[in-house]
């Protein structure tokens, strides 16, 4: 990992960015608009939304700009979207993906995720999945918010195991047995809510590791997440805090800070349990 074009591979043989642009809450219009093309513009080459978050339209818009921007082609971006829980099985999902693309203007997505495990439905979207991954129509597929029971649970049937887990994470859910049981599965992790919404911002051991670091808070959890082999997608609709977010390949925590932010982990959410959700 040394700059923000770096990828993993994925077990299909895609390569992901180990660092991208989250747009979880961002509102549709000029604020998605702006905040996906500057990002794209200083660097970064993943976007991820989602159907729920509403903001398709203007990720879209923002790619184009961006990529203008950028001078680059479409190919060299990692796009990620994700079907919503009211559009899982079998041709529902296959109808949301073409929702998903017509509202961005893309003729294909990198990456498409289930977004939650909603029971007895999750199977028939993961075929749909399939299906699309089969005919070249999105690059890797995988899941989000899954637990390693549900994982079991698609893996049962599943012709074609997930690329990626996208879970909470974060110093406080590091979720280490999850974690273990992707590696061992070649199944990449992916972090959303890196920074907890700003809780951790202000923890003592933190702000004393960015002191010695000469970094902020923010971009020593990054750094954590990306030293522990985790994709992130922290968010940001600022310029600043989104270059800010971008610089952490020039810098190393050593292994007994790494040490000492995982001991931090209560098993903490800030997000629903994807055990007990009702929506």
């Amino acid at each position: 990992m040394k700059n923000l074009q770096d990828t993993t591979t994925l077990h299909n043989g895609v390569n992901m960015p180990w660092l991208g642009l989250g747009v979880f809450k961002v509102n549709e219009g000029s604020e998605v608009i702006d905040a996906v093309s500057t990002a794209i513009a200083n660097g970064y080459r993943s976007i991820d939304t989602a159907a729920a978050y509403g903001n398709e339209e203007g990720v879209g818009q923002g790619i184009r700009d961006g990529l203008e921007k950028a001078d680059i082609p479409r190919e060299e971006l990692f796009v990620t979207s994700k079907v919503w829980n009211s559009d899982l099985g079998y041709e529902e999902t296959l109808a949301a993906y073409e929702t998903s693309l017509k509202k961005m203007g893309l003729d294909y997505l990198d990456l498409y995720l289930i977004h939650w495990p909603v029971e007895g439905k999750f199977k028939d979207a993961w075929r749909a999945l399939e299906t699309l991954y089969k005919e070249g129509r999105v690059k890797a597929i995988g899941v989000s918010n899954f637990h390693i029971h549900h994982l079991e649970e698609l893996m049962k049937d599943a012709e074609i195991m997930p690329m990626i887990d996208q879970v909470e994470y974060h110093p406080r859910l590091s979720q280490q047995e999850l974690h273990d049981f992707c590696k061992a599965h070649n199944i990449q992790l992916e972090a959303w809510s890196p920074l907890m919404q700003g809780e951790l911002l202000n923890h003592p051991l933190l702000v004393e590791i960015a002191a010695k670091t000469e970094k902020t808070v923010a971009q020593v959890i990054l750094r954590w997440d990306l030293q522990n082999g985790v994709v992130t997608i922290p968010k940001s609709t600022k310029e600043v805090r989104i270059i800010q977010n971008s610089q952490v390949f020039d810098f190393q925590l050593t292994d007994e800070d790494m040490e000492r932010i995982s001991q931090l982990n209560e098993n903490r959410r800030v997000g629903p349990d994807p055990d007990n959700f009702d929506f």
